[in-house]
């Protein structure tokens, strides 16, 4: 299906041209418009589709452009409407429209992850894992009329993210305009897709009594650290049962009450060789899973710094927050966006793992050296082969979107997305600072270890 240039990227940049084709894919024009009119109540379209806002904001999210705006400035045939009209547009996208993007562009991608087999085996077997977590974004600039007689942070949004491990991608997320929401305040909606035999890892936030008896009536289970707030009586002691890598593992039984219905849960509790960068001693986790050891789960809970991860690829190598953009929506909109674009990337992820191997993968390659190869190569990559020339993989069903990135993923040097080797972290000694010798010559030290001078060349 290349032609000699199109054959030429693709033996010096894969993995650029895995990426284009996804987005060309997942991010069809006219299944996003049409998303648009059947999600949009107060937006309406004419000029500006909502398609063409997605692709926009793509390419800010992938840091290719720094803004809409400098996407403005060089692809003005993009923009039907004038740049005040855009940003109009962006800042008024409804946020059930937002969610169901993410969730769309999830329900396209499974099918290609599972066709690549790129499935990671699962947490633990018997169950859907689902890890949540909440991301507030960074204060913005004060553009606003509002925010210009204040010096305080304006934060425009906050929201709530799920990540399933297993497919590697965002599959939802719960977006709130107000920045000092209370992350648990948000918990309604997603206790509604909630399904039997799913296994929600959470962080403390979460730990409240009617979510994890909500999510029991559903026939799902929690694995949840323990909030200090949360009420619990105990059943029996602890009783040692192991260690893992971090540290030595207890046990006890525990029962939890609210509206006269009663829950009992095991109480695993971790005492860390090392203190938490918070000085925490222990990891105290409640969960109803049952017939599973509880060294296990602990291990489990480990699993919940994936999203964190996720986290660090969106605001460090993609462009999640844009201080610009100060409109609770519009910025909101970005953040999902981003999201979108990261599940392309992991996409692209499975597709090396069909491929290579998913223990080297997932040993050896940063996603983040991927996005950083990506947004390098992706511009030049684009003046060589126009926007018409991808059209080809708009209609590719997920069989042959899932062979079609598996043939490129073995063209792929792991070496050059290769992670950094990392070494155990020692301990640092206390920093020295003299205030009568408030700075220093680098030289002179480097001359001393050596048990020199420094020589001045005249």
């Amino acid at each position: 299906m290349f032609g000699p240039l199109f054959e030429r990227f693709t033996e010096n940049t894969p993995l650029t041209v895995m990426t284009r084709a996804l987005l060309e894919n997942a991010l069809r024009p006219e299944a996003l418009d049409e998303l648009f009119e059947r999600m949009a109540v107060e937006q309406y379209e004419r000029e500006l589709l909502f398609s063409t806002v997605v692709d926009v904001m793509s390419l800010v999210a992938c840091r290719i452009y720094k803004s809409p705006h400098a996407v403005y400035v060089e692809h003005r045939d993009r923009f039907p409407v004038t740049l005040k009209c855009f940003y109009e547009k962006l800042q008024g996208i409804e946020m059930p429209l937002m969610r169901e993007m993410v969730r769309d562009n999830a329900g396209r991608l499974q099918p290609i992850v599972e066709n690549l087999q790129g499935i990671l085996p699962p947490l633990l077997p018997g169950y859907r894992v689902k890890i949540l977590d909440g991301n507030a974004l960074a204060g913005t600039q004060h553009r606003i009329k509002e925010l210009r007689q204040t010096r305080s942070a304006a934060f425009p949004g906050k929201s709530l993210v799920v990540l399933d491990p297993s497919l590697g991608l965002t599959i939802d997320v719960f977006p709130c305009e107000d920045g000092h929401a209370q992350e648990r305040s948000l918990l309604g909606p997603v206790l509604e897709t909630v399904q039997p035999k799913d296994l929600w890892i959470e962080d403390r936030n979460f730990c409240t009594l009617g979510f994890i008896f909500a999510v029991k009536e559903r026939n799902g289970a929690v694995l949840v650290r323990e909030h200090k707030g949360l009420p619990w009586k105990a059943l029996n002691n602890l009783y040692h049962v192991g260690r893992i890598d971090t540290g030595i593992v207890f046990e006890q039984d525990v029962e939890i009450e609210e509206g006269g219905k009663r829950l009992r849960l095991r109480r695993i509790v971790i005492r860390l060789d090392e203190p938490t960068r918070d000085g925490e001693t222990e990891v105290v986790l409640l969960t109803n899973v049952r017939r599973r050891s509880a060294l296990k789960l602990a291990r489990l809970y480990l699993e919940r710094w994936t999203i964190e991860n996720v986290f660090n690829v969106l605001t460090t190598t993609l462009k999640c927050e844009q201080s610009s953009l100060g409109y609770p929506k519009a910025a909101l909109f970005s953040f999902c966006v981003t999201l979108v674009a990261y599940n392309i990337l992991a996409t692209v992820k499975a597709a090396l793992r069909s491929v290579h191997g998913s223990d080297k993968v997932e040993q050896e390659v940063s996603l983040i050296k991927v996005t950083e190869h990506v947004t390098r190569n992706y511009d030049g990559m684009m003046a060589g082969l126009p926007p018409a020339e991808w059209l080809r993989f708009r209609d590719l069903g997920p069989k042959e979107m899932a062979a079609c990135l598996r043939e490129l993923a073995a063209k792929v040097d792991l070496l050059k997305v290769r992670k950094a080797p990392t070494k155990p972290k020692k301990k640092k000694k206390p920093l020295l600072f003299d205030p009568s010798k408030p700075h220093i010559s680098t030289a002179r030290l480097l001359a001393a270890r050596r048990g020199k001078k420094v020589v001045h060349q005249s």
